[in-house]
Protein backbone atom coordinates (compact mmCIF):
# COMPACT_ATOMS: atom_id res chain seq x y z
CA UNK A 1 0.00 0.00 0.00
CA UNK A 2 1.30 3.54 -0.82
CA UNK A 3 0.54 6.57 0.74
CA UNK A 4 -0.76 9.55 -0.90
CA UNK A 5 1.64 12.55 -0.93
CA UNK A 6 -0.29 15.72 0.67
CA UNK A 7 -1.37 18.23 -1.39
CA UNK A 8 0.98 21.25 -1.67
CA UNK A 9 -1.09 23.61 -3.87
CA UNK A 10 -4.28 23.88 -1.05
CA UNK A 11 -1.49 24.69 1.40
CA UNK A 12 -2.43 28.05 3.74
CA UNK A 13 0.15 31.03 3.79
CA UNK A 14 2.66 30.40 6.24
CA UNK A 15 2.10 31.99 9.37
CA UNK A 16 5.39 34.24 10.45
CA UNK A 17 6.23 35.57 13.67
CA UNK A 18 5.36 39.33 14.35
CA UNK A 19 8.32 41.27 14.86
CA UNK A 20 8.83 44.92 16.59
CA UNK A 21 10.06 47.94 15.25
CA UNK A 22 13.87 48.02 15.82
CA UNK A 23 13.67 44.44 14.59
CA UNK A 24 11.72 45.70 11.07
CA UNK A 25 14.37 48.43 11.12
CA UNK A 26 17.52 46.28 11.78
CA UNK A 27 15.91 44.29 8.15
CA UNK A 28 15.77 47.52 6.83
CA UNK A 29 19.89 48.37 7.67
CA UNK A 30 20.63 45.01 6.28
CA UNK A 31 18.49 45.05 3.47
CA UNK A 32 20.62 48.96 2.55
CA UNK A 33 24.21 47.06 4.13
CA UNK A 34 23.75 44.22 1.43
CA UNK A 35 22.56 46.78 -1.40
CA UNK A 36 25.97 48.35 -0.92
CA UNK A 37 28.29 45.12 -0.83
CA UNK A 38 26.81 44.45 -3.98
CA UNK A 39 27.59 47.53 -5.62
CA UNK A 40 30.48 47.91 -3.95
CA UNK A 41 31.70 51.30 -5.89
CA UNK A 42 28.40 53.07 -3.82
CA UNK A 43 31.28 53.24 -1.35
CA UNK A 44 33.95 55.62 -3.37
CA UNK A 45 32.13 58.74 -1.90
CA UNK A 46 33.45 57.63 1.57
CA UNK A 47 36.57 55.41 0.31
CA UNK A 48 38.06 56.99 -2.75
CA UNK A 49 36.96 61.02 -2.50
CA UNK A 50 38.20 61.12 1.27
CA UNK A 51 41.62 60.25 0.46
CA UNK A 52 41.47 62.53 -2.43
CA UNK A 53 39.94 65.73 -0.72
CA UNK A 54 42.78 64.71 2.50
CA UNK A 55 45.47 64.65 -0.02
CA UNK A 56 44.40 67.73 -2.60
CA UNK A 57 43.81 69.49 0.16
CA UNK A 58 46.77 68.81 2.42
CA UNK A 59 49.38 69.24 0.02
CA UNK A 60 47.45 71.97 -2.25
CA UNK A 61 45.70 74.36 0.26
CA UNK A 62 48.73 73.22 2.67
CA UNK A 63 51.55 74.61 0.56
CA UNK A 64 50.19 77.57 0.75
CA UNK A 65 48.45 78.36 3.75
CA UNK A 66 50.95 78.46 6.60
CA UNK A 67 49.19 80.34 9.33
CA UNK A 68 46.33 78.75 11.09
CA UNK A 69 46.98 79.28 14.44
CA UNK A 70 47.87 75.51 15.60
CA UNK A 71 50.68 72.86 14.91
CA UNK A 72 49.84 72.52 11.28
CA UNK A 73 47.69 73.33 8.66
CA UNK A 74 47.15 69.34 8.31
CA UNK A 75 46.13 69.17 11.69
CA UNK A 76 43.81 72.06 11.13
CA UNK A 77 42.35 70.46 7.83
CA UNK A 78 41.35 67.23 9.06
CA UNK A 79 38.64 67.85 11.61
CA UNK A 80 36.79 69.96 8.89
CA UNK A 81 36.71 67.73 6.16
CA UNK A 82 35.42 65.34 8.73
CA UNK A 83 32.91 67.85 9.23
CA UNK A 84 31.77 68.06 5.67
CA UNK A 85 31.77 64.44 5.11
CA UNK A 86 29.19 64.28 8.07
CA UNK A 87 27.02 67.40 6.87
CA UNK A 88 26.65 65.50 3.52
CA UNK A 89 25.25 62.64 5.52
CA UNK A 90 22.05 64.12 4.14
CA UNK A 91 23.16 63.44 0.80
CA UNK A 92 23.50 59.95 1.02
CA UNK A 93 20.02 60.01 2.87
CA UNK A 94 17.69 61.98 0.97
CA UNK A 95 19.35 60.23 -2.68
CA UNK A 96 18.63 56.71 -1.34
CA UNK A 97 14.94 58.11 -0.28
CA UNK A 98 14.28 59.12 -3.54
CA UNK A 99 15.62 56.08 -5.31
CA UNK A 100 13.54 54.08 -3.43
CA UNK A 101 10.49 55.87 -4.32
CA UNK A 102 10.97 56.62 -8.05
CA UNK A 103 12.08 52.83 -8.22
CA UNK A 104 8.39 51.54 -6.31
CA UNK A 105 10.89 50.15 -3.59
CA UNK A 106 8.85 51.52 -0.91
CA UNK A 107 5.24 50.67 -2.47
CA UNK A 108 6.51 47.01 -1.77
CA UNK A 109 7.66 47.87 1.57
CA UNK A 110 4.09 49.15 2.16
CA UNK A 111 2.83 45.61 1.21
CA UNK A 112 4.32 44.10 4.10
CA UNK A 113 3.48 43.80 7.55
CA UNK A 114 5.92 46.27 8.52
CA UNK A 115 5.94 49.83 10.28
CA UNK A 116 6.60 52.98 7.64
CA UNK A 117 8.85 54.25 10.05
CA UNK A 118 10.73 51.09 9.97
CA UNK A 119 12.14 52.24 6.39
CA UNK A 120 13.24 55.67 7.70
CA UNK A 121 15.44 54.41 10.83
CA UNK A 122 16.74 51.68 9.01
CA UNK A 123 17.59 54.37 6.10
CA UNK A 124 19.28 56.47 8.72
CA UNK A 125 21.03 53.96 10.48
CA UNK A 126 22.45 52.54 7.18
CA UNK A 127 23.29 56.34 6.04
CA UNK A 128 25.41 56.55 9.52
CA UNK A 129 27.15 53.20 8.96
CA UNK A 130 27.84 54.38 5.50
CA UNK A 131 29.44 57.90 6.86
CA UNK A 132 31.06 56.21 9.59
CA UNK A 133 33.50 54.22 7.16
CA UNK A 134 34.48 57.72 5.40
CA UNK A 135 35.34 59.04 8.81
CA UNK A 136 37.44 56.05 9.59
CA UNK A 137 39.35 56.14 6.34
CA UNK A 138 39.97 60.11 6.78
CA UNK A 139 41.60 59.57 10.00
CA UNK A 140 43.56 56.58 8.37
CA UNK A 141 44.66 58.65 5.61
CA UNK A 142 45.17 61.55 7.96
CA UNK A 143 47.48 59.57 10.50
CA UNK A 144 49.73 58.59 7.24
CA UNK A 145 50.07 62.26 6.31
CA UNK A 146 50.84 63.79 9.68
CA UNK A 147 47.72 64.81 11.48
CA UNK A 148 47.34 63.43 15.60
CA UNK A 149 45.51 63.34 18.20
CA UNK A 150 47.26 65.63 21.24
CA UNK A 151 44.48 65.08 23.61
CA UNK A 152 42.82 61.94 25.43
CA UNK A 153 41.19 59.12 24.14
CA UNK A 154 38.43 60.11 25.77
CA UNK A 155 38.08 63.16 24.59
CA UNK A 156 39.05 62.17 20.99
CA UNK A 157 35.54 59.39 21.78
CA UNK A 158 33.80 62.36 22.41
CA UNK A 159 34.94 63.71 18.93
CA UNK A 160 33.86 61.01 17.69
CA UNK A 161 30.45 60.61 18.81
CA UNK A 162 29.79 64.19 18.20
CA UNK A 163 30.83 63.73 14.73
CA UNK A 164 28.15 61.12 14.64
CA UNK A 165 25.65 63.32 16.84
CA UNK A 166 25.57 65.80 14.15
CA UNK A 167 25.42 63.30 11.42
CA UNK A 168 21.88 62.35 13.06
CA UNK A 169 20.49 65.99 13.02
CA UNK A 170 21.61 66.26 9.11
CA UNK A 171 20.08 62.77 8.24
CA UNK A 172 16.07 64.70 8.58
CA UNK A 173 17.11 67.35 6.51
CA UNK A 174 18.12 64.50 3.98
CA UNK A 175 14.46 62.29 4.75
CA UNK A 176 12.75 65.99 3.76
CA UNK A 177 14.39 66.88 0.69
CA UNK A 178 14.03 63.48 -0.07
CA UNK A 179 10.91 63.12 0.14
CA UNK A 180 10.13 66.24 -1.45
CA UNK A 181 11.75 66.26 -4.38
CA UNK A 182 11.00 63.84 -7.37
CA UNK A 183 14.23 62.71 -8.63
CA UNK A 184 17.41 61.83 -8.09
CA UNK A 185 18.92 64.49 -10.55
CA UNK A 186 16.72 67.06 -8.61
CA UNK A 187 18.12 65.61 -5.21
CA UNK A 188 21.56 65.80 -6.52
CA UNK A 189 21.30 70.14 -7.82
CA UNK A 190 19.71 70.78 -4.67
CA UNK A 191 22.35 69.23 -2.31
CA UNK A 192 25.22 70.16 -4.07
CA UNK A 193 24.01 73.64 -4.63
CA UNK A 194 22.96 73.68 -0.37
CA UNK A 195 25.50 71.54 0.99
CA UNK A 196 29.12 72.92 -0.48
CA UNK A 197 28.32 76.65 0.29
CA UNK A 198 27.36 75.88 3.74
CA UNK A 199 30.53 73.47 4.49
CA UNK A 200 33.19 76.13 2.53
CA UNK A 201 31.49 79.12 4.09
CA UNK A 202 32.42 78.04 7.73
CA UNK A 203 36.26 77.32 9.68
CA UNK A 204 36.52 73.75 8.08
CA UNK A 205 39.07 74.69 5.07
CA UNK A 206 40.59 78.07 6.46
CA UNK A 207 40.21 80.43 9.13
CA UNK A 208 37.74 82.66 9.55
CA UNK A 209 39.78 85.89 10.92
CA UNK A 210 40.75 87.36 7.57
CA UNK A 211 36.95 87.10 6.26
CA UNK A 212 35.43 90.35 6.00
CA UNK A 213 33.61 91.60 8.93
CA UNK A 214 30.25 89.97 7.18
CA UNK A 215 31.36 86.64 6.32
CA UNK A 216 33.00 86.02 9.49
CA UNK A 217 29.84 86.81 11.10
CA UNK A 218 28.08 84.17 8.94
CA UNK A 219 30.99 81.91 8.80
CA UNK A 220 31.67 81.68 12.64
CA UNK A 221 27.67 80.96 13.25
CA UNK A 222 27.57 78.48 10.51
CA UNK A 223 26.67 75.27 12.41
CA UNK A 224 29.53 73.44 10.53
CA UNK A 225 31.63 75.43 11.65
CA UNK A 226 30.84 75.13 15.84
CA UNK A 227 31.15 71.39 14.73
CA UNK A 228 35.03 71.45 13.38
CA UNK A 229 35.97 73.81 16.19
CA UNK A 230 34.81 71.25 18.27
CA UNK A 231 36.67 68.69 17.05
CA UNK A 232 40.19 70.48 17.01
CA UNK A 233 39.48 71.47 20.47
CA UNK A 234 38.83 68.04 21.84
CA UNK A 235 41.52 66.29 19.26
CA UNK A 236 44.31 69.22 20.05
CA UNK A 237 44.34 70.05 16.95
CA UNK A 238 44.12 73.68 17.49
CA UNK A 239 43.92 76.44 17.35
CA UNK A 240 41.45 78.22 20.51
CA UNK A 241 39.08 80.49 20.03
CA UNK A 242 40.37 84.14 20.55
CA UNK A 243 38.66 86.70 22.35
CA UNK A 244 37.29 87.84 19.11
CA UNK A 245 35.41 84.59 18.11
CA UNK A 246 31.87 84.69 17.64
CA UNK A 247 29.80 82.81 21.02
CA UNK A 248 29.55 79.30 19.31
CA UNK A 249 33.40 79.08 18.66
CA UNK A 250 33.66 80.42 22.33
CA UNK A 251 31.93 77.19 23.43
CA UNK A 252 31.81 74.85 20.31
CA UNK A 253 31.04 71.64 21.81
CA UNK A 254 27.90 72.90 24.19
CA UNK A 255 26.92 74.90 20.67
CA UNK A 256 27.04 71.53 18.35
CA UNK A 257 25.00 69.91 20.76
CA UNK A 258 22.21 72.69 20.63
CA UNK A 259 22.66 73.19 16.91
CA UNK A 260 21.85 69.18 16.60
CA UNK A 261 18.57 69.80 18.65
CA UNK A 262 18.07 72.62 16.73
CA UNK A 263 18.10 70.79 13.44
CA UNK A 264 16.61 67.74 14.44
CA UNK A 265 13.35 69.52 15.91
CA UNK A 266 13.35 71.91 13.10
CA UNK A 267 13.27 69.19 9.91
CA UNK A 268 12.19 66.17 11.97
CA UNK A 269 8.54 67.33 11.69
CA UNK A 270 8.48 67.95 8.28
CA UNK A 271 10.26 65.32 6.95
CA UNK A 272 7.79 63.18 8.61
CA UNK A 273 5.14 65.11 7.19
CA UNK A 274 6.45 65.09 3.76
CA UNK A 275 7.37 61.30 3.84
CA UNK A 276 3.91 60.17 4.72
CA UNK A 277 2.34 62.42 2.13
CA UNK A 278 4.17 61.13 -0.45
CA UNK A 279 3.58 57.71 0.62
CA UNK A 280 0.22 58.05 1.12
CA UNK A 281 -2.79 55.45 -0.17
Amino acid sequence: MTTAAPDRTTAGPVATAPTGLWQQSWIMVRRNLIHTKRMPEMLSDVTIQPVMFVVLFAFVFGASITNTGGPSYKEFLLPGIMGQTIVFTAFIVATGITADLDKGIIDRFRSLPIRRSSVLIGRSIASLLHSSIGIVVMALTGLAIGWRIRNSAAEALLAFALVLLFGFGMIWLGILIGSWLRSVEAVNGFMFATLFPITFLSNAFVPTEPMPTWLRTIAEWNPVSSLVQSLRVLWGNGPAAGPDDALPLQYPVITTLIWTVVLTMTFAPFALRAYAKRTAD
